[in-house]
């Protein structure tokens, strides 16, 4: 008997929903907090991910946070930062920031583009390690993410051993795009899972053990464990190209979760 990777698809209607600043900035959520009741579950240590839309001026207020690790990565417009560090700063479309939240932080949040979207991703370290921990915020431009192209693909490296950004959390993840024509190859480790956001074109993934086919469009989720050892590959529809944001964590680690203690 063939050995499959387990895969899980979430189309946009089954992800959660969130609004900010009376309907300025809309969220949809691929993986919601867990008060919430999100249908799609937690991956690892990758704790929520959300994408948000705003079409003009929009603004989070200014809000806690404590021990999480929290990207913004931004996809179009350009995002304001403001933090009790005694940051400001704005982040435009291909740009990422970073807050370890440690101890504890506040920060706000506007969209400044005539149309900004993003991802707001928290990943999950040892929290009691982390809140002992001095908070920090990092910053990058688009222009010093790696960019590797071959074959019709193109892979932004975002987090992770071969990027600019790294974390406590043992998390990576890449933007890729794949052109007409190309494939794209991902090996997964025993006891890894990827999650993958679909950010525009269609197409699909394909077990390459068993040969089973999973079927992407835009804004649509998926999550791959791999119990063994496995191997997947990714291909465009059409004459459009895919985009996929990929995340890999361990699908287990070694210490407590939040989501595992009695209250959120």
């Amino acid at each position: 008997m063939k050995n499959a990777l387990e895969i899980k698809l979430y189309p946009p209607d089954v992800q959660g929903r969130g609004a900010f600043d009376g309907g300025r900035i809309t969220e949809i959520k691929p993986i919601g907090f867990p008060h919430e009741g999100p249908s799609v579950p937690h991956v690892g240590p990758l704790f929520y991910w959300a994408w948000a839309t705003a079409h003009g001026y929009g603004k989070i207020g200014l809000h806690p946070h404590q021990g999480f690790e929290i990207l913004s990565y931004a996809l179009k417009g350009e995002i304001g930062h403001f933090d009790t560090l005694g940051t400001k700063s704005r982040v435009k479309a291909g740009g990422a920031q970073i807050m370890q939240t440690g101890s504890g932080v506040s920060h706000e949040e506007e969209t400044l583009g005539d149309t900004t979207e993003f991802f707001q991703i928290w990943f999950e370290p040892d929290l009691s390690a982390a809140i002992q921990r001095t908070p920090a915020y990092r910053e990058f431009s688009d222009e010093v993410f790696p960019i590797q192209k071959k074959e019709g693909v193109t892979i932004k490296f975002i987090l992770g051993a071969e990027a600019p950004m790294t974390l406590v959390t043992e998390a990576s993840m890449q933007d890729v795009t794949i052109g007409p024509g190309a494939r794209y190859q991902r090996v997964l480790a025993p006891g890894q899972s990827l999650a993958i956001v679909a950010i525009s074109g269609k197409g699909m993934g394909v077990d390459e053990e068993t040969g089973r086919k999973t079927y992407f469009q835009e804004k649509y989720f998926a999550v791959i464990h791999a119990p063994i050892e496995g191997s997947i590959s990714f291909q465009a529809k059409g004459d459009n190209a895919l985009r996929l944001a990929i995340i890999e964590v361990p699908s287990q680690v070694s210490y407590p979760l939040y989501r595992e203690k009695t209250r959120f």
